[in-house]
């Protein structure tokens, strides 16, 4: 594959409640399968996607530009340009980027692309499930869903 240039990619906005990101989607611009990268941009007073983890995909994050706080398991982290953190693909992997600066933080987000996987919400306790394509990936999935974390039923349930 010919090298791809950020600049030549759009951002896609992405807002949910305290989430506000823009992303470009490098990795899969430049037909990665087994690795996936993207570039986010995080505005003054925004944060990243909800505290969460993977149990089949391992992240890490380069930053590129800007300053902010990582919240990583119980902890919070300063973050600043130069920093690199890795997210092990289980609950000490857990993670959230929050932009509590005056200006943009900008960062690269490398991701294994496994599936099937398993996204788990220890904050809202819920699982997010992927079967047919990764997180993030855009291949169509058999199985996707969010489910509480106590909706457990009975294996003979409905049988």
């Amino acid at each position: 594959m010919a090298p791809i240039n950020a600049d030549d990619l759009e951002w896609t906005n992405l807002n949910q409640g305290t989430m506000n990101v823009r992303r470009k989607q490098l990795g899969e611009a430049a037909d990665g399968n087994q690795l996936g990268c993207s570039l986010y941009e995080i505005p003054s007073g925004s944060e990243s996607w909800p505290y969460h983890y993977h149990t089949a995909n391992e992240e890490a994050m380069y930053v590129l530009a800007g300053t902010g706080t990582l919240r990583l398991a119980d902890e919070m982290y300063d973050l600043e340009d130069g920093d690199y953190v890795s997210f092990p693909a289980d609950e000490t992997g857990g993670h959230k980027v929050i932009n509590d600066s005056g200006g943009p933080l900008r960062y690269l987000l490398f991701s294994t692309m496994n599936e099937p996987d398993v996204s788990v919400y220890p904050d809202s306790e819920k699982l997010g499930v992927f079967v047919g394509a990764p997180p993030g990936g855009r291949e169509e999935r058999s199985v996707q869903g969010y489910y509480p974390m106590n909706g457990d039923v009975d294996y003979w349930q409905g049988e």
